[in-house]
């Protein structure tokens, strides 16, 4: 098992590579290891293993649980203020305390810890500035709740969700760039696309422009831009460069899907290896 003192590790800047690119990279690898973003002081790690995020934790008092209970209504004000003030005094963990009180069931526990390791997640696709730290390695998560979400819906949903539709998709290039299709119907369907994402990825033809898919797409066009930034970064479209042939016809050049296309944006590229080149390519 790896070690903080011996384990590779990446760091990085999100105002330089957008966290979705950096995601893909690590999933692409398949290397198990944690994410450390830092960003004025707040800290907020995740935990990834076998291709899923298993957990994910934060600095920040608004990301706890008992936090995320009040803002959703599922406890009321006083019942939270009274379970905080025991948890104090108990040092026990907040949802044992809970359930110890009646307050909530086990299986209301588990989805509400699911439901707030997810909000931990999504809330780092807001951010556009902050360092990165990813060290490989089979850490041990933290003794609590674990989940398992793969990393390519994390990517999907993550930035669907993310609040600057224009600097995402500002990556694709212009409102004429062409791109093509290049997925297969297993990578689909391991995404789990809904019925309104799979009509925008049937609009991308290797003909249509940008403009045209995000204006024609089932949603407005900023939204439907962030899903086509989506699809580029999990590579289920590729630019379509139209080149001259030696008959002089016009041509489409199609990037090799097995490079790293899509990572011209601004994407790490990142040699893993650690002791024994266990994670080696």
């Amino acid at each position: 098992m790896a070690t903080v003192e011996n384990a590779f590790q990446y760091r990085g800047d999100l105002s330089q590579t957008a966290l979705p690119e950096i995601l893909y990279t690590i999933d692409r690898f398949q290397v198990p290891g944690v994410i450390e973003a830092t960003r004025t002081g707040m800290t907020k790690k995740v935990w990834i293993k076998e291709g899923n995020v298993v957990h994910a934790t934060s600095s920040d008092r608004d990301d706890s649980l008992g936090n995320y209970l009040q803002r959703s209504g599922v406890l009321s004000p006083e019942i939270y203020q009274e379970t905080m003030a025991e948890r104090e005094r108990t040092q026990k963990r907040y949802g044992v305390l809970l359930i110890e009180r009646g307050a909530l069931s086990p299986g209301e526990i588990y989805r509400a810890i699911r439901k707030q390791i997810e909000a931990i997640v999504w809330s780092l696709f807001y951010w556009q500035d902050g360092g990165v730290v990813y060290s490989i390695g089979d850490f041990r998560e933290p003794d609590a709740v674990k989940i398992q979400i793969p990393m390519r819906q994390v990517i999907l949903q993550g930035i669907k969700r993310a609040p600057n539709a224009k600097s995402m998709v500002s990556r694709l290039g212009r409102k004429e760039t062409v791109f093509e299709p290049c997925y297969r119907m297993e990578d689909l369907i391991e995404l789990a696309l809904d019925a309104d994402e799979y009509k925008l990825l049937h609009l991308v033809d290797g003909r249509r422009s940008l403009f045209e898919v995000c204006t024609q797409g089932p949603h407005g066009p900023a939204e439907n831009g962030k899903v086509m930034y989506a699809f580029q970064v999990l590579q289920l479209i590729r630019g379509a460069t139209a080149a001259v042939a030696d008959d002089g016809a016009m041509a489409t050049v199609r990037p090799d899907r097995t490079g790293m296309q899509g990572m011209s944006t601004g994407a790490i590229k990142i040699r893993f290896k650690t002791q024994g080149d266990k994670f080696g390519t």
